[in-house]
């Protein structure tokens, strides 16, 4: 039952970050982003993804359940390209400012 609600937490999550990658690429800003908090959220999931890796009990039974990495891979994946947005927004609010 954990490793259930852990998916269905982690596909709520992974369900929010392509549309929020979308947004950004839209708006072209940096407004009401927060670099702190992607790199917060961005560093997270490294820290579920190796504490998969650490778990003996879930690498034991990782053909039944690889799943579980693979949302934790794919929501980093996101994060790492609304980090990347927020980058080429950040150069074009300052090509503005100029």
């Amino acid at each position: 039952m954990a490793d259930i609600l852990e998916v269905i937490m982690i596909v709520s999550f992974g369900v929010s970050w392509p549309l929020n990658v979308m947004k950004s690429y839209k708006a072209r800003t940096t407004k009401g982003k927060s670099l702190a908090f992607l790199c917060l959220i961005f560093f997270g999931y490294i820290a579920g993804i190796i504490s998969k890796f650490l778990n003996e009990a879930y690498m034991a039974s990782i053909a039944s359940k690889w799943y579980v990495l693979f949302f934790y891979i794919l929501n980093l994946i996101m994060v790492g390209a609304d980090l990347c947005i927020y980058f080429r927004n950040y150069k074009l609010d300052k090509k503005v400012a100029e």
